[in-house]
C-alpha cells in the first residue's frame, strides 16, 4: 500500500488542486489531502472550513481512496504519522519548481520523504488560490476556476 500526501493551504481549493488530487487517487492506494496551517498566512477560511470544502468538492469525484485532514505541524511529521513515503505537489509554469524544489530537499533531509511533481493540466495552470481571491475581491467571475460549491462561500468570506 502506497500512501501519498498532497499538502497545501487550499484557501480556497481550486480546480487545479482538485485535478492534482484526482490524478493522485489514480496513482496511489491512499491519498491524504492535508491542509497545512501556516502561521505566517492570514487565510480567509479556517482549517476546518477548508477541510469541509475539500471533502464536499471531492464527494462526486468517483474516488474514495482519499483522506482530508489538516495539520499545524511539519508535513514530514504528518507523513511519518500516516507512513507516507511520498509528497505530491502540482507544478505550474510560474516558477513553482524553484520554490518547491527547496521544500522537497528539506523534506527528504527531515524524514527521508520523496517529493513527486505533477505538471499542471495546461487548461488549469493559470489558476491559483491567490488569483482566485483577487478576481473575486474585484467582482470578477471565478466560475470554472473553483468548484461551484466554493463560489458563494468565497463571495461571503470576502464581504
Amino acid at each position: 500500500m502506497t500512501i501519498a500526501v498532497c499538502p497545501g493551504s487550499f484557501d480556497p481549493v481550486t480546480n487545479g488542486h482538485l485535478d492534482v488530487i484526482k490524478r493522485c487517487c489514480k496513482l496511489f492506494t491512499q491519498v491524504h489531502v492535508v491542509v497545512a496551517v501556516n502561521a505566517m498566512k492570514q487565510p480567509l477560511f479556517t482549517e476546518t472550513e477548508r477541510v469541509d470544502i475539500i471533502k464536499h468538492s471531492l464527494e462526486d469525484s468517483g474516488y474514495t481512496n482519499y483522506v482530508v485532514a489538516w495539520t499545524d505541524g511539519l508535513i514530514t511529521d504528518y507523513c511519518r504519522k500516516v507512513n507516507a513515503p511520498v509528497i505530491v505537489k502540482g507544478l505550474r509554469q510560474n516558477g513553482d519548481y524553484e520554490a518547491e524544489l527547496g521544500m522537497a530537499l528539506v523534506n527528504r533531509h527531515l524524514a527521508d520523504v520523496e517529493t513527486m511533481f505533477l505538471p499542471a493540466n495546461p487548461a488549469l495552470e493559470h489558476i491559483s488560490s491567490s488569483i482566485v481571491k483577487d478576481v473575486a475581491r474585484h467582482g470578477g467571475d471565478i466560475t470554472g476556476m473553483v468548484p461551484d460549491y466554493v463560489v458563494p462561500l468565497l463571495k461571503k468570506a470576502l464581504q
